[in-house]
């Protein structure tokens, strides 16, 4: 109800002539039949009038036919016609959208129990044979599903972006389209900082390709659908609706024994994200690729205080980054990015007494990143920084830990000039110079 559209007014029920002044006669008796005379011909002009039409129409206004006698129920004649921006822009992309299939090979002893990639069975060690047994052999099998969406067209082949973990330890890789027709796909580069990777299929059998929308342009409170497979290809194509909750959300990057290797700028959705649906696309409502998602936190939170079940919270890898990554998997195969070429540590990994007797460092310094060696050929040591300096800013934002070191740094190409703002024994320094070394340059 809508209480702000209308002026209601209190008229009190007992007021009474005023001292002095006439009461009319009979005036408020003719006001009242002349009222009552228009509102019966009013009222039955109109409801006579609907009555009428309804019954000579076969009009069903929706109201149960109780005349009938039980269990000959009908269903309605009333239809809604609707086409939502909602539906338009999912029926846009729906048919770039496929599920991935990870194939691995499953090791078959002679007891009968499999293992996928070198790992164990749910059973234990105690129940397998040793791989090498004469006995064994080896087939692929589906290990996991995820989704992914097709994005571009070229020299008779289909390009899709999915997320790096939904196609990490595949032998094999297999794409069903929306239309239930699977191929092999071929795997043209992994990322997995930013946990993207592109395969490539026939696409002769590709009809639909999505198109990247400018994720810098969306907003909070924004519509927006996730679209994949959740739970696997049997429910392919499902769709859910959401809004972004935040675009630009500062996430920890774990590797896979839990340490966290750097940070990540994602777009926040309450729009529900399950396993599966890893890869597949977030659109808005004009039907554009915004983000792919990527992650979710579930489960629930407690401390000694209270608790708190996690729900709405999915993360997609924002579109402006994709098209970045995805461009050099492409062209390159793989994602290069600058390197500083120095040996870290977190400064809160360092105690007080060494902060202060081996750092020098003032005590309003409490955050930041301990250099404590050089790779082979350091651009950082060229440029003179020394061991022990504690590194507090990049380009004048701070950091206060390698992972807020890496985001930043990653956001240069190689061939930039960067500024570091450091502290030796205690006094604060900058120190500049161009970045010449890669990642991939550190691992040679």
């Amino acid at each position: 109800m809508d209480n702000g559209s209308h002026n209601f007014q209190e008229t009190p029920q007992d007021q009474q002539p005023q001292r002095g002044s006439k009461k009319p006669k009979n005036s408020g008796w003719k006001l009242i039949a002349i009222v009552a005379v228009v509102a019966a011909l009013i009222g039955g002009g109109v409801g006579g009038g609907t009555a009428y039409w309804a019954m000579n129409h076969n009009a069903s206004l929706g109201v149960t036919d109780t005349s009938g006698k039980a269990g000959t129920t009908k269903i309605s004649n009333v239809s809604v016609n609707q086409s939502s921006a909602s539906e338009q822009a999912f029926a846009k992309v729906k048919g770039a959208v496929v599920s991935v299939v990870n194939m691995q090979k499953a090791e078959s002893n002679s007891d009968g129990l499999d293992t996928f990639g070198g790992l164990e069975g749910i059973f234990g060690q105690g129940n397998q044979q040793s791989s090498s047994s004469s006995n064994s052999s080896s087939s692929l099998e589906e290990a996991s599903e995820g989704s992914g969406v097709i994005y571009q067209k070229k020299d008779g082949k289909a390009y899709i972006v999915t997320n790096n973990h939904v196609v990490s330890g595949s032998d094999k890789l297999e794409v069903i389209l929306s239309d239930g027709t699977k191929l092999t796909a071929s795997l043209v580069g992994t990322d997995s900082t930013s946990d993207l990777a592109v395969l490539t299929i026939d696409g002769s059998k590709v009809t639909t390709v999505a198109s990247f929308g400018d994720s810098s342009k969306i907003a909070a409170g924004q519509t927006v659908l996730a679209i994949g497979s959740p739970l696997g290809s049997q429910y392919a194509t499902s769709v859910t609706q959401g809004i972004v909750s935040a675009k630009s959300r500062t996430i920890d990057v774990t590797d896979s024994n839990g340490n966290t290797t750097g940070q990540a700028t994602v777009i926040q959705t309450d729009a529900a994200i399950n396993s599966g649906n890893s890869g597949g696309p977030l659109i808005n409502l004009a039907g554009q690729v915004v983000g792919i998602n990527s992650m979710k936190l579930s489960g629930s939170s407690s401390s000694s205080s209270d608790s708190a079940t996690i729900e709405g919270m999915g993360f997609a890898i924002p579109s402006d980054e994709v098209v970045s990554i995805i461009n050099q998997l492409v062209q390159n195969g793989k994602v290069v990015r600058p390197a500083l070429g120095v040996e870290v540590r977190d400064l809160s990994t360092v105690s007080a007494t060494q902060q202060k007797s081996v750092l020098k460092l003032p005590s309003s310094i409490t955050g930041g990143v301990v250099v404590a060696g050089f790779t082979s050929g350091s651009s950082a040591k060229t440029a003179g920084m020394k061991k022990y300096d504690v590194i507090t800013a990049l380009d004048g934002v701070n950091v206060t830990n390698t992972a807020e070191l890496h985001t930043q740094l990653y956001k240069h190409k190689v061939g930039d000039t960067i500024k570091l703002t450091v502290y030796r024994e205690g006094q604060q320094q900058t120190v500049s110079f161009k970045l010449t070394q890669t990642t991939s340059d550190l691992k040679n």
